[in-house]
Protein backbone atom coordinates (compact mmCIF):
# COMPACT_ATOMS: atom_id res chain seq x y z
CA UNK A 1 0.00 0.00 0.00
CA UNK A 2 1.33 3.38 -1.05
CA UNK A 3 1.10 6.19 1.35
CA UNK A 4 -1.45 8.87 0.13
CA UNK A 5 -3.33 7.18 -2.03
CA UNK A 6 -6.89 7.11 -0.51
CA UNK A 7 -10.02 8.98 -1.02
CA UNK A 8 -12.79 9.99 1.03
CA UNK A 9 -16.27 9.63 -0.20
CA UNK A 10 -19.68 9.72 1.19
CA UNK A 11 -21.33 6.78 1.95
CA UNK A 12 -24.58 5.85 -0.03
CA UNK A 13 -27.19 2.63 0.77
CA UNK A 14 -25.14 0.16 -0.99
CA UNK A 15 -21.96 0.75 1.91
CA UNK A 16 -24.53 -0.36 4.85
CA UNK A 17 -23.30 -3.92 5.25
CA UNK A 18 -19.76 -2.32 4.97
CA UNK A 19 -20.31 0.54 7.30
CA UNK A 20 -21.85 -2.66 9.37
CA UNK A 21 -18.62 -4.42 9.12
CA UNK A 22 -16.59 -1.32 10.22
CA UNK A 23 -19.02 -0.64 13.07
CA UNK A 24 -18.09 -4.70 14.46
CA UNK A 25 -14.26 -3.97 13.86
CA UNK A 26 -14.15 -0.94 15.92
CA UNK A 27 -16.05 -2.88 18.76
CA UNK A 28 -13.95 -5.59 18.57
CA UNK A 29 -10.64 -3.56 19.14
CA UNK A 30 -12.20 -1.64 21.49
CA UNK A 31 -13.34 -4.78 23.85
CA UNK A 32 -16.96 -3.86 23.28
CA UNK A 33 -17.61 -6.47 20.47
CA UNK A 34 -20.07 -7.88 22.62
CA UNK A 35 -22.38 -4.72 22.65
CA UNK A 36 -23.38 -4.02 19.24
CA UNK A 37 -26.84 -4.88 17.97
CA UNK A 38 -27.38 -3.18 14.91
CA UNK A 39 -28.14 -4.32 11.95
CA UNK A 40 -28.03 -3.63 8.25
CA UNK A 41 -31.51 -3.16 8.47
CA UNK A 42 -31.25 -0.49 11.31
CA UNK A 43 -28.34 1.52 9.48
CA UNK A 44 -30.47 1.48 6.32
CA UNK A 45 -33.26 3.37 8.73
CA UNK A 46 -31.63 5.66 10.59
CA UNK A 47 -28.68 6.58 7.88
CA UNK A 48 -30.25 6.44 4.78
CA UNK A 49 -33.65 7.97 4.96
CA UNK A 50 -34.91 11.41 5.27
CA UNK A 51 -34.51 12.36 8.04
CA UNK A 52 -31.05 10.55 8.72
CA UNK A 53 -29.96 10.54 12.19
CA UNK A 54 -25.91 10.32 10.81
CA UNK A 55 -23.90 10.67 8.57
CA UNK A 56 -21.07 8.31 6.89
CA UNK A 57 -17.68 8.95 5.46
CA UNK A 58 -15.95 6.12 3.61
CA UNK A 59 -12.31 5.85 2.61
CA UNK A 60 -10.74 3.78 0.46
CA UNK A 61 -7.17 3.10 0.02
CA UNK A 62 -5.51 1.86 -3.56
CA UNK A 63 -4.34 -1.49 -3.41
CA UNK A 64 -0.93 -1.67 -5.32
CA UNK A 65 -2.85 -4.02 -8.13
CA UNK A 66 -4.68 -0.01 -8.34
CA UNK A 67 -8.38 -1.76 -6.63
CA UNK A 68 -9.73 0.72 -4.56
CA UNK A 69 -9.92 -1.20 -0.89
CA UNK A 70 -12.29 0.20 2.29
CA UNK A 71 -9.90 1.77 4.63
CA UNK A 72 -11.67 2.92 6.94
CA UNK A 73 -14.82 5.28 8.42
CA UNK A 74 -16.32 7.98 10.07
CA UNK A 75 -20.02 8.52 11.56
CA UNK A 76 -20.85 12.02 12.69
CA UNK A 77 -24.14 13.79 13.40
CA UNK A 78 -25.30 16.87 14.38
CA UNK A 79 -25.48 18.58 17.85
CA UNK A 80 -25.95 21.99 19.25
CA UNK A 81 -24.00 24.05 21.11
CA UNK A 82 -26.39 26.70 23.13
CA UNK A 83 -23.14 28.67 24.33
CA UNK A 84 -22.07 29.22 20.59
CA UNK A 85 -25.76 29.33 19.51
CA UNK A 86 -24.46 27.04 16.40
CA UNK A 87 -24.87 23.61 15.65
CA UNK A 88 -21.39 21.35 15.94
CA UNK A 89 -20.82 17.83 14.58
CA UNK A 90 -20.15 14.93 17.37
CA UNK A 91 -17.88 12.41 15.77
CA UNK A 92 -19.28 9.13 16.90
CA UNK A 93 -16.58 6.73 15.46
CA UNK A 94 -13.56 6.84 13.67
CA UNK A 95 -12.29 3.82 12.35
CA UNK A 96 -8.85 2.76 9.93
CA UNK A 97 -8.16 -1.38 9.87
CA UNK A 98 -4.80 -2.38 11.29
CA UNK A 99 -3.64 -2.67 7.81
CA UNK A 100 -4.04 0.85 6.36
CA UNK A 101 -3.03 2.73 9.55
CA UNK A 102 -0.01 5.03 8.83
CA UNK A 103 -1.05 5.83 5.37
CA UNK A 104 -2.81 9.62 6.88
CA UNK A 105 -6.09 8.25 6.15
CA UNK A 106 -6.82 9.32 9.62
CA UNK A 107 -6.33 12.73 9.18
CA UNK A 108 -8.04 12.56 5.65
CA UNK A 109 -11.19 11.35 7.50
CA UNK A 110 -10.87 13.79 9.88
CA UNK A 111 -10.03 16.75 7.38
CA UNK A 112 -12.84 16.23 5.46
CA UNK A 113 -15.00 16.12 8.74
CA UNK A 114 -13.20 19.43 9.46
CA UNK A 115 -14.18 20.52 6.06
CA UNK A 116 -17.66 20.16 6.27
CA UNK A 117 -18.06 21.42 9.63
CA UNK A 118 -16.88 24.81 8.52
CA UNK A 119 -19.23 24.29 5.52
CA UNK A 120 -21.77 24.37 7.90
CA UNK A 121 -20.99 27.08 9.55
CA UNK A 122 -20.91 24.71 12.89
CA UNK A 123 -19.31 26.09 15.92
CA UNK A 124 -17.06 23.02 16.81
CA UNK A 125 -16.21 19.26 16.02
CA UNK A 126 -15.86 16.99 19.39
CA UNK A 127 -15.66 13.12 20.10
CA UNK A 128 -15.02 10.96 23.14
CA UNK A 129 -12.13 8.77 22.99
CA UNK A 130 -11.35 5.81 25.37
CA UNK A 131 -9.04 6.37 28.09
CA UNK A 132 -6.59 3.66 27.22
CA UNK A 133 -6.41 4.31 24.00
CA UNK A 134 -3.21 5.55 23.39
CA UNK A 135 -2.46 5.81 20.08
CA UNK A 136 -6.05 7.47 19.39
CA UNK A 137 -5.06 9.92 22.27
CA UNK A 138 -1.76 10.92 21.16
CA UNK A 139 -3.14 11.12 17.12
CA UNK A 140 -6.00 13.18 18.49
CA UNK A 141 -3.00 15.68 20.20
CA UNK A 142 -1.14 15.64 17.29
CA UNK A 143 -3.50 17.45 15.13
CA UNK A 144 -3.89 20.11 18.05
CA UNK A 145 -7.49 18.67 19.66
CA UNK A 146 -7.86 18.79 23.37
CA UNK A 147 -9.03 17.00 26.28
CA UNK A 148 -11.99 18.37 27.54
CA UNK A 149 -11.66 17.70 31.51
CA UNK A 150 -14.17 19.97 32.69
CA UNK A 151 -16.98 17.54 31.26
CA UNK A 152 -18.20 13.89 32.02
CA UNK A 153 -19.97 11.75 30.07
CA UNK A 154 -23.41 10.30 31.25
CA UNK A 155 -25.89 7.62 29.02
CA UNK A 156 -29.23 6.63 29.88
CA UNK A 157 -29.92 3.45 28.21
CA UNK A 158 -31.76 0.06 28.19
CA UNK A 159 -34.27 -0.49 30.83
CA UNK A 160 -33.37 2.77 32.38
CA UNK A 161 -34.21 4.45 29.52
CA UNK A 162 -37.49 2.75 29.00
CA UNK A 163 -38.22 3.05 33.00
CA UNK A 164 -37.67 6.84 33.25
CA UNK A 165 -39.90 7.42 29.43
CA UNK A 166 -42.99 5.45 31.08
CA UNK A 167 -42.55 6.80 34.67
CA UNK A 168 -45.16 9.47 35.66
CA UNK A 169 -47.50 7.93 33.17
CA UNK A 170 -49.70 6.53 35.29
CA UNK A 171 -51.04 9.71 37.00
Amino acid sequence: MSAGRFRVRAAERKDASLILAFIRELADYEKLGDQVSATEEKLLASLFTEPAFAEVLIAEAVADNGAMEAAGFALYFHNYSTFLGQPGIFLEDLFVRPAFRGLGIGVGLLRELAKKTVERNCGRLDWMVLDWNEPAIDFYHSIGARRVDEFMPYRLSGDALQRLAKSGQDG
